[in-house]
């Protein structure tokens, strides 16, 4: 295969459906091309454009509620627990605003229905894609990409013969209040969120289009643009709503959008390309990898993806690894909203699940790449909603739980809510907030940065501060427990999952304590803090192996008589991955009982799932489990034709769940240590992976043949000492500020 097409998705027809079209993003506007060549489509998406307004959910029985919920789950009474926790505890309204579809920029092509030579592309390395076809002798040419610098999706049409490009252009949407004008060489969309819930639409919204032709004319009909006879079509588009923050929506939608589409103008195509492509490249960059090359590799993305069970292509998996990097640069960037359950691309009103923040799991796992791949900054938008939800859960806790600090429950929006939703079977989860919060104690584990540490340890402290108020004591086990609680989002006894001390609380609670322990000491603070939370830490549940030998999933041994024993979530395995607290040589008893955990709940079930578990299978150091469950992955009913993951329907956690996999079959750091290639498959035997990151402030190259490592590298830009491990030989190393280490095999 060329090396020109190695970070290509390419196809030899033009998209039918959303599951085949081609995403772009710069973070904040998000693009999906179809590629059509008489009738093409953009899908457009901006990501604060969701449902409803600034609202109040918190259910004004919950405190009284919660005193009588733990009351009967003390008395063996669960499902009435349950039944009262429907009523007086989750919030009102019942669910969260779903996160909307802006609209679709549609051109008409007369005359283009049969063509030849067709091929489009997205190019990972540059962040465009392309619709190149031929018509009666004339090539055609289109060119898109959305610019992080200049905040625009840009559209260039070309070809090879003067004055052949004619189409009409035309803005569309689903939403409410649209208004269409047509004016000149200008198209502009204005319109309103839905209300949704019993609550109220009330963002503005605005999509406003220029056309630049080179040669030819441009006419603005009744509510279209009509271009007839150009040599050559810019076409410039600027989304904007009226949002600022989760509790202003103020903002001036058509000022801006005047502003960006007038200053871009300004620029020619070609350095709005150069400029896009040179910020795209400065993160994209940083990584590389080659997992070996076959002759499948040359085959279009949609066949290879289709027969991927029965090819030998360790350049998919490649692919697949830089296609999240890819998604999460496009999804999110310092300033926009964190990457949602679709990241930033969804062309329905009532999207799966509301496309909103669900953060029992499927949140936390599109970040789980950012900081091993390289992309640190990108957590960026997660640790500013994790700022505003300490904020907005203050009010939370002090309502529901008469407790200090901050919550926030297994779902979030774009209002930044933190009560229970969805029912309580599903919502009576008070963790959502202490895993997001841990992300900040991640960041600081790569980079070792006191500064950013400052930032963090209020948002630790509140979170630690509302466990110590609302965990109680087990009346017959004397544990600090929650409760009430649930393990997302399974059963302990049939239609009942409401519980007291889930194992997975207790593993995010002891790594939040431990997290806000540790940032106090570094800032050498909160002495008698301290102490309370180490006090409060050595009454947590312990892990415990249950009488089948697998991990607990809850405090009591209920895992042999829970309902779904092949269950997609795999909460209590929390403390194998993303956490350490379970380790094949530190806790080997606790990693077996995991093994058996993993192996009854089976390797088949949703993307996301089958994500999380080639994570853990990596942790227990079998490669070849996980690269097994990778094939799952893979396979055409977990991933669509344009890569990206199905849960079935699309949900994009799966992607960034695959491409964290992929890194820790590669590279682990956790428990201190530095883990060259810990569980290489032999599908990879021979390849070499540049540029990741290590806690501890490093960076890694790594080559290997023959599944037998050849050299590895370490960088460090502050300077360190750790341990690296390749099998079951260590080495001691300590680098200066901005030095570096090679290591032979």
């Amino acid at each position: 295969m060329p090396d020109a097409d190695a970070l290509k998705l390419w196809y030899t027809q033009p998209a039918h459906s959303f599951d085949e079209a081609l995403p772009l993003g710069n973070g904040r506007l998000g693009v999906m091309h179809y590629g059509g060549a008489a009738h093409e489509r953009l899908g457009l998406n901006e990501d604060t454009l969701w449902a409803g307004s600034p609202y109040e959910s918190v259910n004004p029985k919950s405190r009284a509620g919660i005193v009588e919920a733990r009351r009967l789950i003390f008395a063996g009474e669960h499902a009435k627990a349950q039944a009262l926790a429907e009523t007086d505890i989750i919030a009102r309204p019942l669910k969260q605003m779903p996160y909307l579809p802006a609209g679709d920029l549609l051109l008409e092509f007369v005359g283009h229905e049969a063509v030849t030579d067709y091929r489009r592309e997205l190019d990972l390395a540059t962040a465009i894609t392309r619709v190149s076809y031929e018509k009666q002798g004339t090539r055609f040419l289109r060119e898109v990409f959305v610019s992080p610098v200049d905040q625009v999706v840009a559209m260039r049409l070309s070809s090879n013969q003067p004055g052949a490009i004619s189409f009409d252009a035309r803005l569309t949407s689903l939403l409410a209040d649209l208004k269409i004008t047509a004016q000149g060489d200008t198209l502009t969309l204005t319109g309103k969120g839905t209300d949704a819930y019993s609550i109220e639409g009330k963002l503005r919204f605005v999509l406003r289009l220029r056309v630049v032709c080179e040669g030819g004319t441009v006419t603005a009909g009744r509510d279209s643009l009509v271009i007839r006879d150009a040599s050559s079509v810019t076409l410039l588009l600027a989304m904007a709503t009226s949002f600022k923050s989760y509790d202003d929506i103020t903002g001036d939608p058509d000022a801006i959008t005047r502003a960006t589409i007038d200053a871009a103008a300004r620029k020619s195509f070609d350095a709005l390309r150069s400029d896009h492509v040179a910020e795209h490249q400065r993160l994209m960059g940083r990584v590389t990898i080659d997992l070996g090359t076959t002759p499948a590799a040359a085959l279009p993305t949609d066949q290879r993806i289709a027969q991927s069970a029965k090819l030998d292509d360790p350049a998919l998996a490649a692919l697949y690894f830089q296609f999240g990097r890819y998604l999460l640069i496009s999804c999110s960037r310092p300033g926009t909203q964190p990457a949602n359950l679709q990241g930033i691309w969804n062309d329905l009103p009532q999207p799966p699940w509301d496309s909103k923040y669900t953060i029992n799991i499927n949140i936390q796992m599109n970040y789980w790449p950012a900081e091993a791949t390289n992309l640190p900054e990108l957590v960026e938008p997660l640790f500013a909603m994790v700022e505003d939800l300490s904020r907005t859960g203050v009010a939370t806790a002090q309502k529901m739980y008469g407790a200090r600090g901050w919550v926030c429950h297994h779902n979030t929006d774009l209002w930044r809510k933190t009560a229970p939703i969805d029912g309580a079977f599903w919502g009576m989860w008070p963790m959502g907030g202490a895993w997001l919060a841990l992300h900040l104690w991640e960041r600081y584990q790569f980079d070792s940065d006191a500064r950013f540490l400052q930032r963090a340890y209020p948002v630790l402290r509140g979170a630690s501060e509302f466990f110590l108020d609302s965990m109680i004591e087990h009346p017959t086990r004397g544990f600090l427990v929650t409760s009430p609680s649930i393990s997302p989002e399974n059963a302990h006894h049939p239609g009942v999952s409401i519980t007291a001390g889930p194992t997975m609380d207790a593993q995010i609670i002891r790594d939040l304590f431990d997290a806000t322990i540790s940032s106090a000491r570094v800032l050498k603070m909160d002495d008698d803090f301290v102490a309370r939370l180490s006090a409060a830490r050595a009454k947590l549940p312990p892990n415990q192996i249950g009488s089948g030998g697998q991990l607990q999933e809850w405090l009591e041994d209920w895992d042999a008589i829970a309902p779904e024993q092949e269950h997609r979530h795999i909460s209590h395995l929390y403390g194998l991955f993303p956490s350490g607290q379970i380790d094949v040589r530190t806790t080997p008893k606790l990693a077996e009982a995991a093994k058996v955990t993993l192996n009854t709940r089976g390797d088949v079930t949703t993307g996301w799932a089958i994500a999380w578990r080639i994570n853990c299978w990596a942790r227990l150091l079998d490669g070849e489990r996980a690269h097994k469950i990778f094939n799952l992955l893979l396979d055409p009913s977990r991933t669509y034709p344009n890569m990206l993951d199905a849960h079935p329907p699309f949900q994009i956690d799966g992607n960034f769940g695959g491409t964290s996999g992929i890194t820790e079959l590669l590279l682990q750091s956790h428990g201190g240590e530095v883990h060259l290639l810990p569980a290489l498959p032999r599908a990879w035997s021979t390849g070499s992976v540049t540029g990741l990151r290590a806690r501890g402030g490093f960076e890694v190259d790594i080559t290997w043949r023959d599944g037998v490592l050849t050299q590895a590298k370490l960088r460090s830009a502050r300077g360190g000492s750790c341990v690296v491990r390749v099998g079951d030989k260590t080495v001691n190393v300590t680098l200066a500020a901005g030095g570096a280490v090679e290591l032979g095999g």
